[in-house]
């Protein structure tokens, strides 16, 4: 007998429709395939040059491996590595296919050449530091050859494929190669201003012979141990049983896939919120570097770094929804480790209270503060939304209100009293408005808005912690005596006297109204505030980018306006590359990340206390599933929406906060708990608003619905609604799979699903 709001997800079936997919060799790194697994990546593509087109290109990358500059100005950026390169007898040429196993976290492919065929696996290790390629070659090809090549040493019709970026520090290399007992390659870089990495592979034969796989790992820095590190790593790699070793990789995704389930009518944009699923996990780990932003995949860019005025907040947005907080804590570590670097990065007058953080830096967070004063406060935000989404008292108390405390002790030197008895702030920037000249304004928004957070989140912690905090009296006068938000007749302004008057691509004049939500969209004149500020900012379209449309679709769906954030979603989809990445003049990782957010701002949304279910849902979705999505309050929140309609509600409760829920029901509906008595108790639900209170305990699970039969309806897959569904639309560019295509179902094209290569299985 199926239990009452039951959850049925075949996750593999479930998941292969939304892989990504070349049905060509992909040729530049817009379209690659992204492996990945935290700290070690790799972007996998050809070229088309007559000179190159026998290589399919494995370009490497480690996050943390970065070199300073000569001149010992700005921060140490990331550098490039290098790539394996697989060379074959013959011309790449069709039919060549290559598919990326979300599910498996694996890529699988076939290169028909000019002479023969090659079929190949890749996959970056999930708790391993080493990347594999498993090659199976057919005649007229067994001479393939597996080369790694230091990026100094690449060839340049490769290296320039994607084009040179001036702006980009390369450092000079001085390269060593050798090869250590085991028949272990070493290859050491040492750069020119000191560190370097250190390259290890080795090779081997499976099943007799028919088969050959090499691993491959990488090492910061360029000493004795450093080399044995990666060496040691290939070699226990290549001593370990092929089988049980890739399972073990296998089995984390197989486990962090099922953390949380979303299912949506509109095929093309699930499979892109699962792609960024896939992607968040690829490019950082609990205890891995934070995701700047690049992520493990470098090209050329004047971002090799970490920005914080909006592109690291916006990378970690979608893990407290998606109920995958172990992600999170690579940036809550971090900022952690570097406390001592946050205090030195405000003025020295500032020094015995202060922290602060300025515009980019690298992993070590060293960003002395210039004009922009707030971005260690909107750091400080994703940091409590862990904390909120966790309840995690002890994050709080060790780190958060702490260094919160420090961040808007800052910003309290730098008050001024007005005539008006009001308090204000100097000049700053508004990130983003007016760059090139370095625009500065009175009473920014930005600051305005980050400040007035910083002291509501602060007196709400000292409730929390208790205990006598002397500085919370401080901060109610800040927040009675701040002046109040610039705005006039197109709603909210840049700062005092500034309205916006060309294209914004930020919406750090709107952080009030997202993502701080210190502006009620529940509130009528707020609500118009809101609205007013948006249609502005999205009708003076001059200088829009793709996140400006992950921003306008998550203001849109506080505004409960499902068909708006879903057109925002749709113009984002396309501004991206194909295989679902995003460049500004390079490679920016945060954009496609936050478009995940915005998606789940539609299906859920928790902020100021109340868990809304189904908010900003359009109207053509008529049915639309989730499971264990995470809301503030650290609640695990399942939903139904079939014929229109939200069917019911479970919610389970992991610390025993208040619980207030928007069902959208109008009228009275029933809960129980699961597991308890099984008696239902009818509630009415708060006039105009669907809201409900339940008293939940921590571990207590509730089910609400207002038709019991309803009940009966497992969360589960949804079918595709409106056209065709498409055929995994991401990867190689093929716009024809939008609309659906004959000849790319699960028939013919599934032959080159997940072969086992020993089995007879390999792609056709």
């Amino acid at each position: 007998m199926r239990r009452q709001g039951a959850v049925e997800v075949d996750w593999e079936s479930f998941l292969a429709p939304l892989d990504m997919e070349w049905v060509v060799k992909p040729v530049s790194w817009d379209e690659g395939a992204f492996l990945g697994n935290g700290l070690l990546g790799a972007m996998v593509y050809g070229e088309e040059h007559a000179a190159k087109r026998h290589v399919l290109r494995f370009v490497a990358g480690r996050t943390d491996i970065v070199a300073a500059r000569p001149d010992g100005r700005g921060f140490p950026p990331r550098v490039p590595i290098g790539e394996l390169e697989l060379e074959l007898e013959g011309w790449v040429y069709h039919p060549s296919t290559m598919r990326l196993d979300l599910w498996n976290a694996e890529l699988n492919g076939t290169l028909t050449s000019t002479r023969g065929q090659v079929a190949f696996r890749a996959l970056a290790h999930s708790t391993e530091p080493v990347l594999a390629v498993e090659i199976e070659a057919g005649e007229g090809e067994r001479g393939f050859r597996l080369n790694w090549v230091e990026d100094a040493q690449v060839d340049p019709v490769l290296k320039n494929a994607d084009g040179i970026n001036l702006n980009q520090y390369i450092p000079a290399v001085k390269l060593e190669r050798f090869v250590l007992p085991g028949d272990i390659g070493v290859s050491v870089q040492r750069y020119e201003t000191g560190g370097g990495c250190a390259v290890a592979w080795k090779e081997r034969e499976l099943s007799g012979g028919s088969r050959r796989v090499l691993y491959l790992s990488i090492a910061k820095g360029c000493g004795e141990a450093v080399v044995r590190e990666a060496a040691e790593a290939v070699d226990r790699a290549a001593s370990a049983e092929y089988g049980p070793w890739r399972e073990a990789h296998r089995a984390w995704w197989h486990r962090y896939y099922r953390q949380s389930f979303v299912s949506i009518p509109d095929k093309r944009l699930e499979s892109f919120y699962w792609i960024q699923m896939y992607k968040l996990a690829s490019a950082t780990r609990e205890d891995k570097p934070l995701i700047d932003n690049q992520g493990p995949w470098l090209a050329p860019t004047p971002w090799a770094g970490c920005w914080f005025n909006m592109n690291v907040q916006m990378s970690y947005s979608p893990v407290y929804t998606a109920n995958r907080l172990h992600i999170g804590e690579s940036l809550v570590r971090t900022v952690e480790e570097a406390q001592v670097q946050l205090v030195q990065n405000v003025p020295e007058e500032y020094r015995h209270d202060s922290s602060g953080l300025g515009r980019s830096s690298s992993f070590d967070l060293d960003a002395p503060v210039d004009d922009e004063k707030g971005n260690l406060i909107w750091i400080c935000h994703n940091l409590w939304r862990h904390y909120r989404y966790s309840m995690d008292d002890g994050l709080l108390r060790r780190l958060l209100y702490p260094l919160l405390r420090r961040s808007v002790a800052y910003y309290l030197h730098l008050l001024e009293e007005g005539e008006d008895g009001l308090l204000h702030l100097p000049p700053t920037i508004s990130p983003e408005y007016g760059s090139f000249t370095k625009t500065r304004v009175r009473d920014c928004h930005y600051d305005l808005a980050l400040l007035r957070w910083g002291c509501l989140t602060l007196l709400e912690a000292a409730r929390r912690l208790g205990g006598d905090e002397p500085l919370q009296a401080r901060w109610r006068e800040v927040l009675d005596r701040l002046i109040p938000y610039p705005q006039d007749e197109t709603g909210l302004l840049i700062g005092k006297d500034m309205p916006l008057a060309y294209g914004h691509r930020h919406f750090s004049h709107l952080l009030a109204a997202f993502p701080l939500h210190l502006l009620d969209s529940g509130k009528q004149e707020e609500r118009e505030l809101i609205a007013r500020s948006l249609s502005h900012w999205i009708g003076r379209e001059g200088d829009l980018r793709g996140f400006s449309m992950t921003g306008a679709a998550s203001i849109a769906a506080s505004l409960v306006r499902g068909g708006e954030a879903y057109g925002y979603l749709q113009a984002l989809l396309g501004m991206i590359k194909p295989n679902t990445m995003y460049k500004e003049a390079g490679p920016v990782i945060e954009t496609p990340l936050a478009g995940a957010e915005a998606l789940q701002d539609m299906l859920l949304q928790s902020w100021n206390g109340v868990i809304r279910v189904f908010p900003a849902v359009p109207e053509a979705w008529r049915e639309a599933a989730f499971h264990q999505l995470r809301a503030e309050g650290a609640f695990l929140v399942d939903a139904l929406r079939r014929d229109g309609e939200t069917q019911w509600i479970r919610i389970r409760s992991l610390a025993g906060e208040p619980c207030r829920v928007q069902t959208g029901w109008q009228g009275p509906c029933r809960w129980r708990l699961v597991g308890g008595s099984g008696e239902e108790e009818a509630v009415d639900l708060e006039p105009g608003s669907g809201l409900v209170s339940l008293p939940l305990l921590m571990g207590q699970e509730a089910l609400l619905y207002r038709d019991a039969a309803a009940l009966a309806h497992p969360v589960r897959p949804v079918a595709a609604a409106g056209w065709p569904a498409p055929v995994r639309p991401f990867g190689g560019n093929k716009p024809w799979r939008l609309y659906g295509f004959p000849g790319g179902g699960e028939g013919e094209q599934e032959s080159m699903k997940r072969g086992d290569f020993g089995k007879n299985e390999k792609p056709v």
